[in-house]
């Protein structure tokens, strides 16, 4: 049995405490203590997870997540907000056709976009295509090059996996609107759809991916070569597919993929 030291004695006598009291730990720190435990670990693989996802995650009510979270002051890592460039005039205007059209199943509309990422003194690209019903990146261009080609071998890798969609949406961005660009779209048969000129949010599935996936990613500094980098970034992107739960789906894209294709099959034998 443990000793009391003198000051524990006196406090016994003094303030008529009983033995145990002093040896008293609330049960509901001990928790507190392992959920903090448990949260930490999952944001050394989930960075950007907030309570919400944490909570889904890690299978523990919501509300208790987010209590420890501000218990301990544990936040999740997010990135300042990039300054927007105004973009050149094109001759090239097609209208947002995602204000009209809602994606109702698997490759009905994609979105594209791409982004850049510093490495070792110089900027690295990479563009993306994004089926918005499954929310899954079924494109990736990766170049040391900014222009056309990026964001054409995006939709091509698409293309080459997943059947064609209906629309196709992007920005204003002169890869966009160039002719090559263009001339593949029609020649395959995609309807393109363009946010407003200046209007970066009305391409907001493709900001909130990038913005997540650069947290993942983390410091494109610390790969020794351009291959472990290239190695990485497809590794998120697999990662994001097939693991990372997604909040609008509450479930990670290609999961909702499956279950969407499990629930039209029922549709169709009954």
């Amino acid at each position: 049995m443990k000793k009391f030291t003198g000051h524990q004695q006196a406090l016994v006598g003094t303030l008529n405490l009983s033995r145990s009291s002093l040896y008293y730990r609330s049960k509901q720190q001990d928790k507190d203590e392992i959920t903090k435990t448990l949260i930490k670990e999952a944001l050394r693989y989930h960075p950007s997870y907030g309570h919400k996802r944490l909570a889904k995650h890690l299978n523990i009510n919501k509300k208790r997540v987010l209590r420890v979270m501000k218990l301990y002051d544990i936040k999740p890592y997010r990135r300042r907000g990039k300054r927007w460039l105004k973009q050149k005039a094109t001759t090239v205007d097609y209208p947002n056709l995602l204000f009209i059209n809602t994606p109702s199943y698997e490759n009905h509309i994609w979105a594209s976009d791409f982004t850049y990422l510093w490495f070792k003194g110089r900027w690295l690209y990479m563009a993306t295509v994004i089926d918005l019903y499954t929310r899954k990146v079924v494109g990736l261009s990766i170049s040391q090059v900014h222009d056309r080609h990026l964001v054409i071998q995006a939709l091509l890798d698409a293309l080459t996996h997943y059947s064609r969609p209906e629309i196709i949406h992007s920005d204003h961005g002169q890869e966009y609107c160039s002719q090559d660009y263009q001339s593949l779209l029609q020649a395959v048969g995609i309807i393109p759809s363009m946010a407003g000129k200046g209007c970066p949010w009305e391409n907001g599935y493709q900001e909130s991916f990038y913005s997540g996936f650069k947290i993942e990613l983390g410091d494109p500094g610390r790969f020794t070569s351009l291959g472990e980098l290239t190695a990485s970034i497809y590794y998120q992107i697999y990662y994001y597919n097939t693991k990372r739960i997604h909040t609008a789906l509450n479930m990670a894209p290609v999961a909702f993929a499956r279950q969407s294709e499990v629930l039209l099959e029922r549709e169709l034998v009954s």
